[in-house]
Parts: structure tokens; C-alpha cells; sequence
């Protein structure tokens, strides 16, 4: 199953969090560049959690462009593997760092915190010093 179908299951309360997050690590993930002097991924800051912005399609990134009211202009956007945005991307941000997938998808979002089993250990909120808080 591709990751849209995994997070759809979860939801459902019928799927498996270990094969979601499986998903998510081999999909291919549409990220948009941030416009503006520091450049870099397109993210937001709630909580305390740095959440970088991933599509699974570009009719989803579509959809957050008009729920922004900027779907008049070009978005640039970087296709990286789940796995890397977590694994190298993730790591590099100042802070805790999160994924947020089709965030405006009423029923088809989904949020993958800095935890254990996600991120890397070392940038994981819920670890400390490479053991569960």
C-alpha cells in the first residue's frame, strides 16, 4: 500500500503505525523551497516543533497552495525520500523537527513528530541521552 492508503488505514483505526511510518520512509515527497532571504524548505513553528511541509503528489501541494490563496504563482519544490528528509534533513534543523504531510487535507494529513522510531535518536524529543522519557 502507498503511503496516502496507509495514512487513510490509520485514521480508520484499522492500520498499522510501523507500516506507516515504513510508507513514509520509501515515499517520494514533494517539499516546496521557502521563498525569502534564508530560503531553504518550506516549514512553521507550532509548539515549539519545527514541521517541514511534504506532499505526497503535486495535487496535493495544489491544494495547499489555494487553501494559502497562492495558487497564482509557480512553486518550486524539492522530491526527496521520507527517509532522507528525516534522516539527513531533520537533523540539520535548530530545534526539534517534524514532517507534516498534506497538511491541507482535511482527512488526509498526517503528522510525523521528532519521536523515537521517526527521527534519528539523537534529535528525537522523547529520548534523553538515548533513553525513553
Amino acid at each position: 500500500m502507498e503511503l496516502t492508503g496507509e495514512i487513510a488505514a490509520i485514521r480508520d483505526g484499522q492500520g498499522d503505525p510501523a507500516r506507516l511510518v515504513g510508507e513514509f520512509r520509501r515515499a517520494a515527497l514533494l517539499v516546496p523551497l521557502a521563498d525569502g532571504p534564508d530560503g531553504g524548505l518550506m516549514s512553521a513553528v507550532s509548539g515549539g516543533i519545527r514541521w517541514i511541509y511534504a506532499f505526497t503528489d503535486e495535487e496535493a501541494l495544489a491544494r495547499f497552495a489555494e487553501a494559502r490563496r497562492e495558487s497564482d504563482r509557480e512553486w518550486e519544490f524539492l522530491s526527496i525520500l521520507g527517509a532522507r528528509l528525516v534522516d539527513a534533513v531533520v537533523p540539520m534543523a535548530q530545534g526539534p523537527a517534524g514532517v507534516a504531510v498534506n497538511v491541507a487535507d482535511v482527512d488526509g494529513s498526517m503528522f510525523f513528530p521528532p519521536v523515537a522510531g521517526i527521527v534519528p535518536d539523537a534529535n528525537a524529543v522523547d529520548l534523553v541521552s538515548g533513553e525513553a522519557v
